[in-house]
């Protein structure tokens, strides 16, 4: 059985910018792991069936590659993974219109609540902040299992300080009390913060709660929380 709705499947609004689940979610992932520019939007994911989502939700191409890159927080660590990216307008996209308008049909990267210099105009999703959030997460976000602690461990990573403001605002804003700490920088020149390890649990069973009645989740991020929440269950047996 899929874990997910096929991608023709989603629901999505008529208009990109509308608040909505479907936008709420991608906008999260543009902000958390996107390149936008007056040409095009490029997202990158590690999940294929979240890129097809996204892809279903603003349109445009996905392409597939392994790559090999720093880990966020250790330079010294390399890591290797699938990447999936979805390139929305531009010379490949599928949304560029005859007048020359940009990516979405809009003029400009100033008219998308993103615009790639810290600015974040997220007013429109204020009722789907779930969905939001869940964008962010697997945008920017890591979860992993401390075995010298037997907790979880969630955080948020990225270069730019003011969404990770945001990030925490909208964090505060949800309805679990998740506390997180202060903004710390990382040996890569950007910065994170983390949830704190006794808020994890119930702030990622949250944020997947009722995930599969919208298919706006990545499977592969949805089975490590899962399987994180598993081994610290374990660890207090």
């Amino acid at each position: 059985m899929s874990e997910t709705r096929n991608a023709a499947e989603i629901a999505v609004p008529a208009d990109p910018l509308a608040g909505h689940p479907a936008t709420a979610y991608l906008w999260g992932h543009v902000a958390g792991s996107g390149d936008v520019s007056d040409d095009g939007i490029e997202v990158v994911t590690n999940d294929e069936e979240s890129a097809r989502v996204l892809a279903a939700i603003a349109g445009g191409n996905v392409e597939h590659e392994t790559t090999t890159r720093d880990y966020a927080h250790d330079t010294t660590i390399t890591r290797t993974e699938d990447e999936y990216t979805l390139s929305i307008g531009g010379s490949e996209g599928a949304d560029v219109e005859s007048d020359g308008a940009g990516p979405l049909g809009r003029n400009g990267a100033l008219g998308l609540p993103v615009d790639g210099r810290g600015n974040y105009r997220f007013g429109a999703f204020a009722r789907d902040d779930r969905e939001l959030l869940r964008g962010l997460f697997e945008g920017c976000g890591t979860i992993c299992f401390k075995s010298s602690s037997g907790t979880v461990g969630i955080s948020f990573v990225h270069e730019e300080r003011e969404l990770l403001e945001l990030i925490r605002e909208l964090i505060a804003d949800c309805p679990v009390d998740a506390s997180t700490g202060d903004l710390g920088e990382t040996s890569s020149g950007g910065y994170w913060f983390g949830v704190d390890d006794a808020a994890a649990p119930d702030f990622g069973a949250w944020l997947y709660e009722s995930c599969e009645e919208t298919g706006l989740f990545a499977p592969s991020r949805r089975r490590k929380l899962e399987k994180s929440l598993e081994q610290a269950e374990a660890y207090d047996e």
